[in-house]
């Protein structure tokens, strides 16, 4: 198995503390002995307009020289200006699709191979079918302007989050109608806890079209605790010969959160699930 973190707990975001530049982060991460690193973009690490030419080469530079590579990039879809796919107003939706644009780019620069999509939020007064057409249409230019740069997108399902794209078999038939080569699906078990469902079962249905995973327990805890059959899903994992990584995505909600402590914990105790499985 190939584990990584997510920077959203080191990165101030949402909330403000605890905060630490990227270059701090990549090398605490590398040193609790991450194999990869998801990058929120948002300020104060990978808001793509922050990040010129030469900082870009530099923090690709920095994650080299502690191995840890980027395997992906996540938008910050909420907050700001909002990044809705599923708008009812026109003029979000173009700011959207040109901001996953710029994300795309940048993880492009920074080596990372893939890109997630979080399908957006279906809006009071717009019907499901009009919600679900313009994400469908924003997914489908961002894919191609992805292909351009080698760049896979990942349909995350995000029921705690939205109300338009909550299930797996949800995210797969987005993928499907998009019809873009590039295009795969990943799944949260944070989004999978709070429909009440078995989160080893996303990973069949997910099947050969899962390319990313998050893991994380209620409240954003790390793995280990919470109602969340981890064995079972690593073993899923494993019977499926899922390829990407593991990822953590936790901790991010409150300032209480210790992220090294975390993410040490997270990695103890999958290492130790993962010396079990059959």
């Amino acid at each position: 198995m190939k584990y990584a973190f997510n920077t959203w707990a080191y990165g101030s975001f949402p909330t403000w503390l605890p905060s630490y530049t990227l270059d701090e982060t990549i090398r605490r991460l590398a040193g609790i002995g991450y194999d990869g690193i998801e990058i929120g973009c948002a300020a104060p690490h990978a808001w793509p307009a922050y990040l010129g030419p030469e900082r870009r080469r530099e923090l690709r530079r920095v994650m080299a020289g502690e191995g840890l590579p980027a395997v992906s990039l996540l938008p910050a879809p909420g907050g700001g200006p909002g990044h809705n796919p599923a708008s009812p107003l026109r003029e979000e939706r173009e700011a959207t699709v040109a901001h996953y644009g710029e994300v795309v780019d940048l993880a492009a620069d920074l080596g990372a191979p893939l890109v997630l999509y979080i399908a957006g939020w279906q809006v009071f007064g717009t019907t499901r079918e009009e919600a679900r057409a313009h994400s469908l249409d924003c997914v489908t230019r961002i894919a191609r302007h992805a292909a351009g740069k080698g760049i896979a997108i990942a349909i995350e399902p995000t029921a705690a989050d939205s109300n338009l794209i909550d299930t797996p078999h949800q995210a797969l038939e987005l993928m499907r109608d998009c019809g873009e080569a590039n295009v795969r699906v990943m799944f949260d078990t944070y989004h999978a806890l709070y429909r009440d469902d078995v989160g080893a079962d996303h990973v069949r249905i997910l099947g050969k079209d899962l390319v990313h995973v998050h893991f994380a327990g209620p409240d954003r805890a790390a793995p280990g605790d919470g109602p969340v059959d981890w064995l079972g899903i690593m073993q899923a994992l494993k019977d499926s010969s899922y390829p990407g990584h593991i990822t953590m995505e936790i901790g991010f909600n409150t300032r209480k959160a210790d992220p090294d402590m975390m993410a040490r914990q997270s990695l103890a105790y999958l290492k130790g699930l993962e010396a079990r499985l059959t």
